[in-house]
């Protein structure tokens, strides 16, 4: 394996074509938005440099990652001569199946198809293609440089042969796998999911306000972050997203967003990719400030 597609440019994106160059692979980054993928190249460049910073590689093995990285605004294009597709677009079903038949249709016979999805059925997904023995999900955790778990999830029609081929190349990249079977959530998000949906509760009822609720859960249970904190950083947009896919995949009321959640989303308080959401994110990741909606 030589050649990695990563489709979409975004946080997740970026991330995944730097851990991939870093580790020796020629990756083609693929977005529909040149502004998108300037914007991807420069944060990938950022990040790189910062790893030199801390003396963890070279700024010889920065610019060596730097230019393994291609970037292409067309699926067909980009592509072409991959053995390895990860599809790393935006958390709609619609867009996901459209990328899945393109890249199916453009893509080597022997290219493995995966998605970085946090909550679709890959199954589903696998449905649209010619190769369902070949598509197959890593979801990647963010940040995606930093962050070593690697949640591997098998379609109903995954090969053992495919499943063995990704478990060792999330180990070459640095990566710990953890394998999970195609259930809505996975293993991450249906226990992360409601944990967070209970914490905004939490808040929504009274219970507690932002602070309290995030010091509780960092202090007594020994989270690095709060489960508000964190939601900000997902994207409460996202959030809301997986919640729904729950939702509909089992049910069960106890997966249905918060009603101060499914609020938020609408009003564009998404949490730091807009500013605001339970904090207030303009001045930055480094100090908390408790949004003025929850003061």
């Amino acid at each position: 394996m030589k050649t990695v597609g990563v489709i979409g440019s975004g946080t997740m994106g970026n991330g995944i074509a730097h851990v991939f160059a870093q580790n020796g692979y020629k990756v083609n980054l693929i977005d529909i938005k040149p502004e998108a993928l300037e914007r991807a190249l420069a944060t990938i460049e950022k990040n790189l440099n910062r790893m030199v910073a801390k003396e963890k590689i070279t700024e010889e093995v920065a610019k060596e990652s730097l230019s393994r990285i291609s970037t292409f605004t067309n699926v067909v294009d980009g592509v072409g001569e991959c053995d390895l597709v990860v599809e790393a677009a935006t958390e709609r079903l619609d867009l996901k199946k459209k990328i899945f038949t393109e890249i199916d249709n453009a893509a080597p016979n022997h290219c493995i198809l995966t998605t970085n999805t946090s909550s679709i059925s890959i199954t589903e997904l696998a449905s649209v293609t010619s190769r369902p023995e070949k598509v197959i999900g890593m979801h990647f955790m963010n940040p995606v440089p930093v962050m070593k778990l690697v949640e591997i999830i098998n379609g109903y029609s995954t090969s053992n042969e495919v499943t063995k081929t990704i478990e060792d190349l999330s180990k070459k990249i640095g990566k710990i796998p953890a394998m999970a079977n195609d259930y809505p959530g996975f293993i991450a998000n249906r226990i992360l999911m409601p944990m967070i949906n209970e914490a905004v509760y939490t808040l929504f009822e009274g219970v507690g306000g932002v602070q309290e609720i995030d010091t509780v859960m960092k202090l007594g249970m020994a989270h690095p972050m709060g489960p508000l904190q964190l939601a900000d950083f997902i994207g409460l947009d996202v959030c809301k997203a997986i919640l729904d896919v729950l939702y509909e995949g089992f049910g069960n009321p106890k997966y249905a967003p918060c009603p101060l959640l499914v609020n938020m989303v609408n009003a564009g308080k998404l949490g730091v990719k807009s500013g605001e959401g339970f904090y207030s994110w303009t001045h930055g990741t480094k100090d908390l400030i408790v949004s003025e909606s929850f003061k």
